[in-house]
Order: C-alpha cells, then structure tokens, then sequence
C-alpha cells in the first residue's frame, strides 16, 4: 500500500476525457494531507461513499498513513475503461485475502478489485445485494432479490448467495426473510438480520440462521423489527441493531448468547434504563462503538447518540466517545471505524446527503484530530495492512 499516491493521477477538468474513457464524464481524484504520518501494521484505509440512490456517484477514497494523505475518488483513475465507475449506492465494503469487495446495491453487482490497487478484478452480477461476510473459500453476500420497491405485501423472499473467491462464480443460494442486511458468520453458521425494510407496516423481526455446509436456513431467532447489522464478538455472542419503526417502535441494540443453540436474546440499555440506538458499529477488542442517529416522524427530530459498549460486560461504558465538544460540528453522524493499531476513531458524516460529506478522525480518548472532505454519503470502511 505505500507509494499509493502515484498510482492516482488527477484529471484536470469534469469534462469527457478521451485520455480517461470516451463518451463518460470523469470525476477527478484530489489529493490533500491531513494528519500526521505514522508506521505501522494499518498502512491506510479505505472509505466507500454510498452516493445518493439514483445519482452513479458510489465513489472509493483512500487514506495513507505513510504519507498522512487522504484521496478523494479513486477508482475511475484505477479503472479508466469501466464505464460508470462505481455504480449506483456503495452498501458494503470488505477486504478478503488479496481481494476488495464493494457491493453496490442498486447497481445490482459486487465490484471485486485487487486490494493494494483498487484496479477491477471482476463483478458478481447479484439483484439489490446489500452486505457481504466470509468464511473460507467463500464470501456470503445478502440479496433483497426483488426490486426497489416500498409495498407492505412485498412477495419476494431475499437469499444469501454464496461465492467462491478464487472463481467468483455463484456457487449456492438460500432463502431467508424478507429484505436481509447485515450478515455475520460464528462457528460454522450465517446469521442474518431480515429488515423488512420495504414493509413499512409490516417489518420483518427476525435474524435467519443459515447452515454454511448445507446452505439451508435452519431457524429463525425472534429479535426485533427492522433489523439492520450485526456484529460477532470473541465471546461467541451476536450484536444486532434495529432501526425500530421510526414512530413508536424505538431504535435499538441486542446481544444474543449461544446463538446456533439455545438463544438468549438481551436489550442493551443505558444507565438510565433506556434504549440505546445503534445505526452504525464497530467492535474493536472488547468495545463496541456505536454511533446512533435515530429519526422519529413523531417528534421530526434525531435523536444522536456516541457510546462504547464493553461486550463482556454488557454495559454502555460511555455515552459519548467524542470529548472535545467537535460533535456540535457533526451534522449527520452515518459511520464508525476504529483503527486497531492506535485507537483512533473514524466519524463519516453524510450532512444533507446530497452534497459532499466529511470526515473526522478523533484521537483514542475523544479528542479532533483532522478532518478531510468525502464523497457522498461516506459510509463503510476497511483498513489495509
């Protein structure tokens, strides 16, 4: 990953390059410093920018630590013959092997790119696919299966379809509930959250247990509506976000224990007995941050949250990990990663959604480090070593 800087060339106008590809406008990589170099195991980062659905404007940056440098739009410099770029809505991003695993959702495909170039390896053609994990020699890829669509009768089952990582060929497919998200996999099993995301009175409450050898859907495990991620920990135990319904139902957080037997579901609560929101987690150690950013179209307000969870312990260790007051800065908080080398945290905000978002990083114990200019909606992260 060092020396990445030359290997992104700006194109100097938003014009229609010939140099880069015909007939497609060409969204410029831009260089700026923010930081200070470190060397470590972690030598960078990437963040995928979803882009908002409908515009093409997925778009990939990269971070260097070597050389304290972050780069905005990567991918059309990496791949100049690919025509669209990106595609339309990054939801998911993942390092395996050598390999970089982008899914982008309403361009219906997982972009997979060599990870020390970002430069096109294949794609997996894959209907509203929406999260990926691994396990071996394959990734497991969540499927909505049917179109965009808001409709409380929504007919069509998702799936996770497995891949093989060498071939990238579809090897296997299995039904689970409706609109499936996050996915995780623990000894052997699949764990997937059914949001019922298109259902919008009728959500689905339930995390699907898929048996990896035989790529059949086992049980389902009652938890929740609207279920949106989930993470597993050292302990064997499984953390699931629901988003709520927005209106009565609130958003919050879960740990299920001995999840492929007997399972125990448990709500999080905070100190003071209440919810604890969770639209975006990453677990590092024993600390689960969390960033909350729960919307009511009862009050029409948001409702943001800043905690770290101790998973052994099952408590809300701190409610707002941010300690320098820069979250009065932070508009719409939509992502958290945490660097496993040093501690820092990463802060994505997406802002108004449409326009550029921007980025923050904060030192182990809270406090601003610098922060660069994203793409749109800036949202999934995964750090290179």
């Amino acid at each position: 990953m060092r020396n990445r800087s030359a290997l992104f060339i700006m194109c100097p106008l938003l014009v229609l390059m010939a140099s880069c590809r015909q007939d497609v406008i060409v969204w410029p990589s831009e260089t700026e410093t923010a930081g200070e170099a470190e060397h470590g195991p972690v030598t960078g980062f990437y963040l995928l920018n979803e882009g908002n659905m409908g515009s093409n404007k997925c778009t990939l940056d990269f971070y260097d630590y070597t050389n304290a440098t972050y780069t905005r739009n990567i991918y059309g410099n990496a791949n100049p013959d690919v025509v669209k770029e990106l595609g339309d809505v990054g939801n998911d991003l993942q390092v395996y092997g050598s390999k970089l695993w982008a899914v982008i959702n309403c361009s219906n495909k997982v972009e997979v790119m060599d990870a020390a170039t970002a430069k096109r390896i294949g794609q997996i053609e894959i209907p509203n696919c929406r999260y990926i994990d691994f396990d071996g020699p394959y990734a497991y890829i969540t499927s909505y299966a049917g179109p965009v669509q808001i409709d409380d009768n929504y007919k069509q089952l998702g799936y996770v379809a497995r891949v093989d990582t060498a071939t990238l060929q579809i090897t296997g497919k299995c039904l689970v509930g409706y609109q499936p998200d996050g996915i995780a996999i623990l000894d052997g099993y699949a764990y997937v959250c059914n949001s019922g995301g298109y259902m919008v009175n009728n959500y689905e409450t339930t995390v699907s247990v898929v048996n990896l050898s035989s790529m059949i859907e086992e049980r389902r495990i009652p938890v929740a509506v609207n279920l949106q991620y989930a993470v597993a920990d050292r302990f064997g135990q499984l953390w699931v976000s629901s988003r709520g319904d927005y209106y009565d139902v609130p958003a919050a957080l879960y740990w299920i224990d001995s999840p492929g037997s007997a399972a125990v579901v448990n709500e999080l609560k905070s100190p003071a007995g209440g919810h604890v929101a969770a639209s975006a987690m990453a677990l590092c150690g024993d600390s689960l941050y969390i960033v909350g950013s729960e919307f009511s179209y009862v009050t029409q307000e948001t409702t943001t949250t800043y905690g770290i969870v101790n998973v052994r312990t099952h408590t809300l260790v701190s409610a707002n990990f941010i300690t320098d007051g820069t979250d009065d800065r932070i508009r719409r908080p939509y992502s958290v990663a945490v660097n496993p080398d040093n501690g820092q945290i990463l802060v994505a905000d997406a802002r108004d959604y449409v326009n550029p978002g921007r980025l923050y990083c904060f030192s182990s114990d809270g406090v601003r480090l610098w922060d660069v200019r994203t793409g749109d909606i800036p949202a999934h992260f995964v750090f290179m070593r």
